[in-house]
C-alpha cells in the first residue's frame, strides 16, 4: 500500500494505491469540514466509461469519404493509434486554417478541469493555440457572467477581483448584526473553489455568526439555501422578483427618509435619477412595498418592516449567483449594490454587500497575498470572442450581428471546435438546440477522460489522463495552502496528460520548442514553485527547497489581515477612487445609458423575465425549475463518482417536488417522473419535501445528458439533465449571459 498527495476543486487528500489502483481517499488532515465528493473519485477513476485510447467516429470518417454518415452524438467509433490520430488532428488543424483562417477555429473549451496550475486544460490548449496561429475565445463565465459585465460599469472591478476582496465571514461574525441574502447562503456550494482549498470553513465561521446573535434573512425558493443551524427566517418569494423586493425595500427606505444622503452623496452618482424611478415619477409607478408585493408574492407588511430593520442594524445585503443567471439579472446586482447604498453602511466592517457568500469557499475567506503562477498562454493573434453562453447562436448564425457591452459583434463563421477540460452538454442551455448547432462544425476534436455526452459528440477523441494519474500543483486563487498533486497510478489504458498531447500535435505541426520550452513536467513543476518562492521572498517569507515541498506534500502560506470590502474607497474616496467613469459608485450609469438598450437601462429597474410564475406562460407551464448546483459533485465532473451516484433514484437525478404539487399530480416519493416543457423532457426520482416552495421544481445540474434517441434533437433525457429544459437566451444586450434560472 503506498499513500500520495493530491488537490482538487473540493479539498486536498491522501490517496491510497494498492497494484495501480486507487483504494481509498482520505482528506487532509487540517480540513475541518471535508468534501465527501473526493471519497468517491476512485469508482469514476476506474469505471469502465474510461476511455482507453485514440478514437474516431465512424461517421466522421464515412462524411470525410462522401458517404452518408450518422449525426454526431449517434454512430460508432474506430480505435486508432496515437500515431495515427494526431497526424490526422495535425492535418485537420492545417486545412482549416489555410481554407478558412484561425478565427474559423473555436477553443473557447469552458470548464474547470483540473486544480493542477500545470496540468490546466484550458490554459494548455489555449497556449498551443496560440501558437498555432489563434482561435476564437469565449468571454465571462456562465456561473457569473451578467455579474462579471455590470459590475465594472458600477464599482470598477470584475466579480473575481470583488470576491477577493469581499468583507471575510470572521468580520460579519464579530459586527454583523441582520444578514439579508437573495438566494441564500448554500452552504453544499461551498465544497468548491477553483484551484482547491486546504480547509473548508465556511460552515463553522457561519454556525460563529449565530452563536454571536448576527440575525439571518432567506429570500428564495429553497428553505435549505440556509443551513438550518442559522434558524433563518425564510420568505420564499416567487423566483426571479428578487430586484422587485430589493426596489419595495428601496421605495420604503426612501419615502421614510431613512437613506443615508451623506453617503449617497459622497460616495455615489446618479441617485437622483434612480429615485425619480423608484417613486414613480418617471413612470408613473411608485414601486413600493404593495408593487413588490403584487409581483414577488411577498406580503408588503413584510417588506415595509425590514426595510426599517435594514436602517436600525448593522447590515449587510447578499446577491447570491443565481440572482443573476436569469433573464435581466443584471439588474440584481446592481439593485443590491443600490440598496446597499442608501443604508450607507458600505465599507464599514460587517455592513454593505457582498456578491455570493456560499457560492464557493473563496468568498468571505481572509485570504492569503501569494499570487498563484499559470501557464503562459502566449498572443492570441484572433480577436474574434463570444459572450460565453452564445455558442450555440454562434454556430447557428455565423455572420450575424449582435449586441454586447456597448459594441457591435459578428458572430464567426465556426468550422472547427477543440474542447477540453469542460462539458458543453452540462454547462449551456437548452440542449436540443445545442445538439443541433453542434452538427454545423466540419470536426470538433476533445480531449476526454470518460464516454460522457462531450466524448460522444466529438469526431475525434484524444484519452486523457486525470488528476491522480500525473504530478501537479494545487492551490485556490488565494488560498493559504498549496499542494503536491503527486502522481498516484499510471495513466489508465493508452491515457496521456493534455501536456503531452499537445506536445504531440505540436511537434506534427512544426512548434514543439515553442510549446514544450524544452521542458518536462518536472521543470515546468519546479519553475512553478521557483515563482511561489519568488512572491514569497518580497513578503520575506522564506519556502522550503522544491524536493522538501514535494516531500511533505503541502505548504501554508499566512494570512491577510481581515479588511471590509471597499474599506478604502470608504476612508478616503479621493485617493482610492473606483475605476468607474465618474470614480464614484454608478447607481446611474451614463455609459450604460448611451447604449440605448431596451432590457438594461442606465439604472436598476424591474424587468419582467421571459418565463417566470407571473407570466402568461404559466397557464401551461405551471411549475419554475430551478437548477442549481449539485452537492454530490462539481457541475458534471465525477457525476459517475460514488458519492453522486448513491445519492440518484433509480437512477435518475432526483427532482425536488413540494408536497401539494406531488398531491395534485399523484407523485410519490421515489417515483419516475417526466419534467418537460417546450423546449424538451427529461426523467427524473421524485423527492418529495416541503424544502421548495410550492409551484417550484428544483434539479441540480450535472447529470450526463443520455438521450433515448442519441443525435437526434428532441429525444427525452433519460437521466435527468435539466439544461434541456433551461432557455438559451442572452440576460440583456449588455451582458449576453445564461438565463437558466428563467425557465417554466
Amino acid at each position: 500500500m503506498k499513500t500520495y498527495s493530491t488537490a482538487t476543486h473540493w479539498g486536498a487528500y491522501n490517496v491510497e494505491t494498492d497494484n495501480d489502483r486507487i483504494v481509498s481517499m482520505h482528506p487532509f488532515s487540517a480540513d475541518p469540514d471535508p468534501s465527501q465528493i473526493g471519497l468517491g473519485m476512485p469508482q469514476a477513476i476506474h469505471d469502465r466509461v474510461r476511455i482507453e485510447q485514440p478514437m474516431i467516429r465512424k461517421g466522421w470518417l464515412d462524411k470525410n469519404e462522401g458517404t452518408q454518415s450518422s449525426p454526431r452524438g449517434s454512430g460508432s467509433y474506430i480505435p486508432v493509434s496515437w500515431e495515427t490520430a494526431s497526424e490526422i488532428v495535425a492535418k485537420e488543424i492545417d486545412k482549416t486554417k489555410r481554407k478558412y483562417g484561425n478565427n474559423s477555429i473555436f477553443a473557447g473549451s469552458y470548464g474547470w478541469a483540473s486544480a493542477g496550475r500545470f496540468h490546466h486544460a484550458n490554459s494548455q490548449l489555449h497556449r498551443f493555440m496560440s501558437i498555432a496561429g489563434g482561435y476564437v475565445f469565449s468571454k465571462n463565465t456562465y456561473s457569473l457572467a451578467a455579474g462579471d459585465v455590470i459590475l465594472p460599469h458600477i464599482i470598477g472591478m470584475g466579480t473575481f477581483e470583488q470576491m477577493e476582496n469581499s468583507t471575510p465571514l470572521e468580520m460579519i461574525a464579530d459586527n454583523t448584526q441582520l444578514l439579508v441574502s437573495f438566494g441564500g447562503i448554500p452552504i453544499k456550494n461551498t465544497q468548491v473553489e477553483g484551484g482547491g482549498m486546504g480547509m473548508h470553513h465556511v460552515r463553522d465561521v457561519l454556525k460563529k455568526c449565530k452563536a454571536k446573535n448576527v440575525n439571518f434573512i432567506n429570500f428564495g425558493p429553497i428553505c435549505s439555501d440556509m443551513m438550518s443551524e442559522l434558524n433563518a427566517e425564510w420568505h420564499a418569494n416567487r423566483p426571479n422578483t428578487d430586484t422587485a423586493i430589493m426596489l419595495g425595500l428601496a421605495h420604503t427606505i426612501l419615502s421614510l427618509e431613512l437613506h443615508d444622503k451623506n453617503f449617497l452623496e459622497k460616495y455615489c452618482i446618479g441617485f437622483e435619477e434612480f429615485s425619480n424611478y423608484l417613486l414613480g415619477k418617471s413612470d408613473g409607478e411608485p414601486k413600493n412595498a404593495s408593487w413588490a408585493s403584487k409581483i414577488s408574492g411577498i406580503n408588503a407588511q413584510v417588506i415595509k418592516d425590514l426595510a426599517v430593520r435594514m436602517t436600525k442594524a448593522r447590515t449587510l445585503i447578499n446577491l447570491s449567483w443565481s440572482t443573476q443567471r436569469q433573464d435581466h439579472g443584471e439588474q440584481a446586482f446592481w439593485m443590491g449594490m443600490t440598496l446597499a447604498s442608501m443604508l450607507g453602511q458600505i465599507g464599514l466592517p460587517g455592513g454593505g454587500i457582498g456578491y455570493g457568500y456560499g457560492a464557493t469557499n473563496l468568498v468571505g475567506r481572509i485570504r492569503s497575498s501569494i499570487a498563484k503562477p499559470a501557464l503562459p498562454r502566449l498572443k492570441n493573434n484572433v480577436s474574434d470572442f463570444i459572450p460565453v453562453a452564445r455558442i450555440a447562436d454562434m454556430l447557428l448564425n455565423p455572420g450575424t450581428n449582435y449586441d454586447y457591452d456597448g459594441e457591435k459583434k459578428t458572430y464567426p463563421n465556426i468550422k472547427m471546435i477543440y474542447w477540453c477540460g469542460g462539458n458543453p452538454f452540462h454547462h449551456h442551455q437548452d440542449l436540443n438546440r445545442l445538439l443541433e448547432a453542434w452538427q454545423r462544425p466540419e470536426t470538433i476534436i476533445v480531449n476526454e477522460p470518460w464516454w460522457n455526452a462531450n466524448a460522444r459528440h466529438a469526431d475525434i477523441i484524444f484519452p486523457v489522463a486525470t488528476t491522480l494519474e500525473r504530478n501537479d500543483i494545487g492551490g485556490g486563487r488565494r488560498d493559504k495552502f498549496i499542494f503536491a498533486m503527486q502522481k498516484a497510478i499510471e495513466p489508465v489504458g493508452q491515457s496521456r496528460t493534455d501536456y503531452d498531447i499537445f506536445s504531440l500535435i505540436s511537434k506534427k505541426l512544426g512548434f514543439w520548442d515553442e510549446f514544450t520550452e524544452g521542458r518536462s513536467e518536472k521543470e515546468w513543476l519546479e519553475s512553478f514553485y521557483s515563482q511561489f518562492q519568488k512572491s514569497a521572498k518580497e513578503l520575506e517569507i522564506k519556502m522550503p527547497n522544491f524536493s522538501e515541498f514535494w516531500s511533505n506534500g503541502f505548504y501554508e502560506f499566512p494570512e491577510d489581515k481581515p479588511k471590509a470590502f471597499l474599506h478604502k474607497y470608504r476612508s478616503d474616496p479621493d485617493n482610492n477612487q473606483l475605476r468607474t467613469p465618474s470614480g464614484k459608485i454608478e447607481i446611474y450609469s451614463s455609459t450604460i445609458d448611451s447604449f440605448g438598450y431596451d432590457d438594461c437601462p442606465g439604472h436598476p429597474v424591474w424587468l419582467e423575465p421571459c418565463e417566470w410564475l407571473g407570466s402568461d406562460k404559466a397557464e401551461d407551464f405551471p411549475l419554475h425549475l430551478i437548477t442549481n448546483q449539485p452537492k454530490t459533485r462539481l457541475h458534471s465532473q465525477y457525476d459517475n463518482g460514488g458519492y453522486s451516484l448513491k445519492n440518484k433514484i433509480q437512477d435518475r437525478e432526483p427532482v425536488s417536488i413540494n408536497p401539494k404539487d406531488a398531491h395534485k399530480r399523484g407523485i410519490k416519493d421515489g417515483d419516475v417522473v417526466k419534467i418537460y416543457n417546450s423546449r424538451g423532457a427529461c426523467l427524473a426520482g421524485a423527492v418529495i419535501t416541503e424544502d421548495v416552495m410550492p409551484n417550484v421544481v428544483q434539479i441540480s445540474t450535472g447529470a450526463w445528458f443520455d438521450p433515448l434517441s442519441p443525435g437526434v434533437p428532441g429525444s427525452m433525457d433519460v437521466h435527468g439533465n435539466p439544461n434541456i429544459l433551461t432557455i438559451d437566451k442572452g440576460t440583456s444586450k449588455l451582458a449576453q449571459g445564461p438565463s437558466a434560472m428563467s425557465a417554466l
